[in-house]
């Protein structure tokens, strides 16, 4: 694991002009910069004011006023790093804001890399991974689910379901040690048949919780989803009425569309990173060739599939290769029956048997559209599931820590079940046990937590 040491700064609120930006200063030394950078206007060294308390005074570079702000310290152990951290207020010019972030600079600080501040608070116990992965999510949200995902309530229900598990595993494991040093005593609590019984119990809550993943995944992370069908089917038209804005050019003109454009679309709970391809057809325009080829790369590394067709124009050969190419999707299809404004020459009754679900739409009135979202949430989410209220699984990482533990623990189930030596079915409970701590970050390697961290924007 990365570690960095010294007192750290960066600026914590967005870049760009605003009312107010801050700059955040962590460190054993972080009182001291302050110190050199800002100037009380009551004329007290800044030790002698209350922790946690707005203080009002001068910023200085270079001995220089710059700005007049507010500065809040937090001592140690009882801040968001878990040491001494400054928070300085400025006016949230980009080249104020610069210069504030300057003068800590000069003052001592050194530049924090991405993450660094919510990093120390990890390393310092004050958050656990899950707690700074769901940090993450909060700020890349683009969807009041996601919110509610990343607060803390839906933290809550993850970290006890996960606890319960490892705890009931635990209880169950001092009973197979137990067999195994001390084989001609009646030392365990609990009998072969109880011991298998609780395993399988702990089993099938295990992937109940990692079954819950599908629904995490789909309102954290967002979904591949590709738009595809003929040249001129409306593809770009639909693409747009379903995101609210003009995001692709449309013309009558075929083949219009010649390279990838990819939006984040909400439907319903769910998250597509929808996007809008070339036509697909047969082509000897060589800059067309290209998009056509990159719709159809795109196409088999989604998940979701809306192939848009055209019943206002009869079915064609290329319809029907298209339908055969939705039919055999990995992932979820849906076929879009596009134009419905406009008089139709086939029917749903025309397509082949064994069709994916199909929706009758209008890009141009938005006539159908509800109900294709509406099916898009309930078929890449599960309704039951709520975020506050039910533990979801929304990252890849725990999806994989609790997937390596189900597998530890079938693996475990079955040793017992044909009377594999009591020691070899404890080491695999104790894998699974292993790997119930890493969910949440009480094992795991330094690797992992440095890809995590990698992703924070510089400032948190």
């Amino acid at each position: 694991m990365i570690g960095h040491v010294g007192t750290v700064t960066a600026v914590s609120t967005p870049p760009g002009k605003g009312g107010v930006a801050v700059i955040r200063v962590s460190g054993d030394d972080a009182l001291a910069v302050a110190e050199k950078c800002f100037s009380p206007r009551d004329k007290k060294p800044l030790s002698a004011h209350a922790p946690r308390r707005a203080v009002y005074g001068d910023i200085l570079l270079d001995g220089e006023i710059i700005d007049d702000g507010l500065l809040l310290f937090f001592p140690a152990p009882h801040s968001y790093t878990g040491e001494d951290v400054i928070e300085l207020s400025c006016h949230g010019g980009p080249l104020l804001t610069g210069m504030v972030l300057e003068a800590t600079l000069k003052a001592g600080a050194i530049p924090a890399p991405a993450g660094e501040f919510t990093r120390r608070a990890y390393l310092a116990g004050k958050l656990s991974l899950s707690d700074a992965e769901a940090i993450g999510l909060a700020i890349d949200a683009v969807t009041k689910d996601q919110v509610r995902l990343a607060a803390s309530d839906s933290r809550d229900r993850l970290r006890d379901a996960v606890g319960d598990l490892h705890d009931r595993l635990l209880g169950l494991l001092s009973s197979l040690y137990a067999g195994i040093d001390y084989p001609d005593e009646d030392l365990s609590e609990l009998s072969p048949d109880e011991i298998k019984a609780g395993i399988g119990s702990i089993l099938a809550d295990l992937s109940s919780l990692c079954d819950t993943y599908r629904t995490g995944r789909a309102i954290s992370e967002g979904l591949p989803a590709v738009i595809a069908g003929k040249p001129n089917v409306g593809k770009s038209a639909l693409f747009n009425r379903l995101l609210g804005e003009d995001a692709a050019i449309v013309t009558e003109i075929p083949g219009t569309t010649r390279d990838v454009i990819e939006y984040p679309l909400p439907v319903g709970r769910a998250l597509l990173r929808l996007a809008d391809t070339a036509g697909l057809r047969d082509t000897s325009d060589p800059v067309e060739t290209i998009g056509v080829e990159r719709a159809r790369k795109k196409i088999g590394g989604a998940e979701v599939l809306l192939l848009v067709l055209d019943p206002s124009r009869p079915l064609e050969r290329e319809d029907r290769e298209l339908i055969d190419l939705a039919r055999g999707f990995s992932g979820l299809a849906v076929l879009i029956l596009n134009k419905s404004d406009l008089p139709a020459v086939w029917q749903k009754t025309d397509l082949p048997e064994g069709t994916p679900a199909s929706f009758s739409v209008s890009a141009e009135t938005g006539e159908g559209l509800d109900a294709l979202r509406d099916y898009l949430s309930g078929a890449l989410t599960d309704g039951t599931l709520s975020p506050g209220t039910d533990a979801i699984v929304a990252g890849a990482r725990q999806a994989a820590a609790l997937s390596a533990a189900r597998e530890d623990l079938a693996s475990c189930l079955d040793s017992l079940s044909r009377g594999v030596p009591i020691d070899a079915a404890a080491s695999l409970a104790e894998s699974a046990l292993a790997a119930l701590s890493e969910v949440d970050g009480r094992t795991v390697s330094g690797e992992i937590v440095d890809e995590i961290f990698s992703h924070f924007c510089v400032g948190k």
